[in-house]
């Protein structure tokens, strides 16, 4: 019987056609703008859009291409704006969403196989950068939705390190770097207990520059 309660997220309904509100707007913008291949893309969630990466790196060649509520599904529909610019580097960011929304980790590592292979076939050039999720905080209660998921965090996270040694990409492992002594997202670094503030987009901006990643 308790088997039977113990509903796992990953056997509740979801949907992979979810896109947020403003999803076909943003797009359309991004393929507005002029492509480089001095570009270095930031791909990904709120977690992405939430700064200005010019002003927050000082570089003149950052374009932020995340979505707020965007779940990987959505970046590989509108991958292709990206791989036809052919960046420099494109740093990827996403499934925190998926998580929250109850698709199953298989999708979630299916579509991170799915965006390196594209972008290695349409722009080899291209250097790839996947990070780890980060953690979340449950003490606030904002964002009920995406807290209390440690464990399938801890799962993406490990299969984007495997994706990232079977690919021969980049790993930059943002998890560890934001944790506090509880194994949540450091209050300092975030508002919510999902979004970063001010502090937390300076300590990524410090670990991308002292990894020697830009």
């Amino acid at each position: 019987m308790v088997l039977g309660q113990a509903i796992n997220a990953q056997e509740k309904s979801w949907d992979s056609t979810f896109r947020p509100n403003n999803w076909d707007l943003k797009v359309a913008l991004f393929k507005s703008f002029p492509n480089s291949k001095k570009d270095i893309v930031f791909l990904g969630n709120s977690i992405t859009a939430g700064t200005d990466w010019n002003e927050l790196l000082q570089i003149k060649r950052a374009r932020n291409r995340g979505i707020s509520g965007d779940i990987t599904f959505g970046v590989l529909q509108r991958l292709d704006e990206v791989i036809e610019g052919s960046p420099d580097k494109v740093f990827i960011l996403i499934g925190i969403n998926d998580i929250s929304r109850n698709i199953p980790d298989s999708f979630i590592i299916g579509n991170y196989k799915k965006m390196i292979s594209r972008i290695q076939a349409g722009s080899p050039k291209t250097k790839i950068y996947l990070q780890t999720l980060m953690p979340v905080n449950n003490t606030f209660t904002q964002f009920k939705n995406h807290y209390n998921k440690d464990e399938q965090i801890a799962a993406i996270n490990a299969a984007i390190k495997s994706i990232a040694a079977a690919y021969k990409v980049t790993l930059i492992d943002l998890h560890p770097q934001l944790l506090d002594g509880e194994g949540k997202l450091k209050k300092e670094f975030t508002q919510d207990g999902l979004h970063l503030n001010a502090a937390g987009y300076q300590h990524w901006a410090e670990l991308l520059k002292s990894g020697g990643y830009l």
